[in-house]
């Protein structure tokens, strides 16, 4: 177990470093906090490289942090790691999930281009609770590595294989593995109700604001549309990604 104590210890900038995507890319790691957080963490099979804890704070009995390596850091030292306006006093450094998309998964949620942290991670978390295999991230998303999205999936980041992938290769491979591919679409698109149960599927939503790229939409087997009986624009893609998950599941 060590201890810091001076902010300007080198570890100290490299753990402040993990909120920028370049670092978390080039280490391959990323930072979570907060108490459920890292005990859903501790629970999983993620590899933690550190335990980080602030001296007011006490590690929970229950936990197995034998095998661990830990730090104890200064309250003010976590205040300075921390992405939260009042931090628990807990944190942890993870590695990212490695796996690929040609993993045989029979159950996916695609995701094109959405931008908004929170949406992300609730996309996730829904894909976590339906049973879904697991979630394919496309270019242009926001970082799935995100604290913001790590956040919002309450957990499920570490329950549920998150893979960044190219989406026009991986619904090729799903559809010559037998996998119905669904796009989310108004237009050249069915009710969704009309779309039956599927033991095999894989459901492709998009950014926010344009939806789902069109060269993709063309690519898949089906699009459907969920009717909008008020008098709102659209619905949000989480909203819409639940709605289509539990239905096909």
């Amino acid at each position: 177990m060590k201890r810091i104590e001076s902010n300007k210890n080198p570890q100290i900038k490299q753990w402040k470093k993990l909120h920028t995507k370049k670092e978390r890319d080039k280490t391959e790691t990323y930072i979570i906090e907060g108490f459920h957080l890292v005990e859903e963490a501790l629970k999983s099979d993620v590899i933690i490289r550190e335990l980080i804890i602030s001296e007011t704070v006490d590690i929970p009995s229950s936990w197995n942090v034998d095998n661990l390596s830990i730090t104890i850091v200064t309250e003010k030292i976590m205040k300075e790691i921390s992405d939260t306006d009042t931090s628990q006093g807990i944190a942890a450094i993870c590695e990212q999930y490695s796996a690929r998309a040609e993993v045989n998964f029979t159950r996916l949620l695609l995701i094109d281009a959405v931008q908004d942290p929170g949406n992300l991670g609730t996309m996730i978390r829904t894909a976590d609770a339906a049973g879904i295999d697991a979630v394919i991230i496309g270019e242009g998303s926001v970082d799935v590595y995100n604290s913001k999205v790590v956040r919002s999936t309450q957990g499920s980041i570490f329950h549920i294989p998150i893979v960044k992938g190219n989406l026009y290769d991986t619904i090729d491979q799903l559809k010559q593995n037998g996998t119905k591919v669904y796009g989310t679409s108004l237009k050249n698109a069915v009710d969704y109700k009309q779309a039956a149960a599927e033991e095999s599927f894989a459901i492709l939503v998009g950014n926010e604001g344009n939806g789902v790229n069109p060269e993709l939409l063309v690519k898949t087997d089906q699009n459907l549309y969920i009717p909008i009986y008020g008098k709102s624009e659209s619905l949000n893609v989480a909203v819409a990604a639940g709605i289509l998950l539990y239905h096909l599941r």
